[in-house]
């Protein structure tokens, strides 16, 4: 039975964006409204939204028609905010702003929140949820590493792109029998990297979870140039780093430094000690734009209605996730903190190794 206390909600992206944000956006707006008759109120910018809170609009049926195939999202959202520990500027002291957001979800008579984000952004919202704030959460991330959930929305969309990317790289490789290096996201867990090349028809993959070793990767193409191939396709995560060293990563000062680089360096490696060509493509955020895949509108429906039918049934402190082929819910305090990394010695990586995929260890 419905909580009968509920009449309005908030909403909010928080973290990177990613294909299928409006379609949750849009599922969590028609499913209150149709099932419940509530009042649905979008937060601009994450919890940027709740720290001004002028920073919101009315998700009403009107403003949410149309969004379902858009990337993006309509409420904004951002990385790099947050409340607990606040930062007006790069350079600033930070400061805990939590007992304001909390009068605020209180001045715009929000009832219960859904936060819709990756491992940053629910880890925040299981903060709020101790100091008492009715929510649940929604699973988001093209990395596709939180763990609780068999998948998020965004990372089928992801891994799309960059199969099409390697696709097209093909025909270019072959035709000028070079070496084409794809870096594509992933800094702590290689998911996109290992599903896309394994798609794709990669030769090489590289990903965090597993340190590579030049040499095998010059061993690999050696190999194919004497099995009459005279290309080769190598996709590295950009979160991938050679044995004994390190992510290549630039810090900016914020708390999500940004992971660039191992692309370039691996092809520069790999043209010194090679007679091929070598040329890199960085996806970089074509993998987060663009019209969410029909699983990923799936997927981000399913969770929207699921979340409203939680708040209804007073289920807070939970986050839907998907355990195929259904969608249920899990802890939030089960969730946070802990990153749900490719298996070195998982089904994925047995089956690359099966297809003579060079993993480079």
């Amino acid at each position: 039975m419905a909580d009968g206390s509920i009449k309005r909600i908030g909403v909010l992206t928080g973290g990177g964006d990613c294909p299928g944000l409006n379609a949750v956006l849009r599922a969590i707006a028609k499913s209150a409204i149709n099932l419940f008759s509530w009042e649905v109120i979008g937060i601009e910018d994450g919890f940027d939204g709740l720290i001004d809170p002028s920073r919101n609009e009315p998700l009403t049926l009107d403003r949410v028609r149309g969004i379902l195939p858009r990337g993006g999202t309509i409420l904004g959202t951002t990385n790099r905010s947050n409340p607990f520990a606040y930062r007006a500027a790069s350079d600033s002291t930070p400061i805990d702003l939590s007992e304001q957001v909390v009068k605020n979800i209180k001045k715009l008579g929000l009832d219960a929140l859904i936060v819709i984000g990756g491992d940053g952004t629910l880890a925040i919202a299981q903060e709020f949820s101790g100091m008492g704030v009715r929510l649940v959460g929604i699973p988001k991330t093209i990395d596709n590493d939180l763990v609780g959930t068999d998948v998020t929305f965004g990372f089928d969309t992801a891994v799309v792109t960059a199969t099409e990317a390697i696709d097209k790289l093909h025909t270019t490789a072959e035709s000028h029998h070079r070496v084409m290096v794809l870096e594509v996201m992933g800094r702590n867990a290689g998911w996109i990297a290992i599903e896309s090349g394994i798609a794709g028809g990669a030769d090489i993959i590289c990903i965090p979870e597993i340190p590579f070793r030049i040499e095998s990767a010059l061993a690999a193409i050696s190999a194919r140039d004497a099995a009459g191939s005279k290309f080769s396709i190598a996709v590295v995560a950009e979160g991938a780093m050679p044995e004994g060293g390190h992510p290549m990563r630039i810090d900016d000062g914020t708390t999500s430094p940004r992971y660039a680089g191992i692309g370039t360096w691996l092809g520069d490696q790999l043209a010194s000690r090679t007679e091929h060509e070598v040329r890199i493509t960085v996806l970089g955020h074509l993998q987060r734009g663009g019209s969410p895949s029909p699983f990923d509108r799936v997927l981000a429906t399913r969770f929207g209605t699921e979340a409203t039918r939680l708040v209804a049934d007073g289920g807070f402190g939970q986050m839907v996730a998907y355990h195929g082929p259904d969608v249920e819910s899990v802890p939030l305090a089960d969730v946070v903190g802990t990153t749900k990394t490719v298996p070195p010695d998982g089904e994925h990586v047995q089956t690359a190794r099966a297809l003579g995929i060079c993993l480079c260890d």
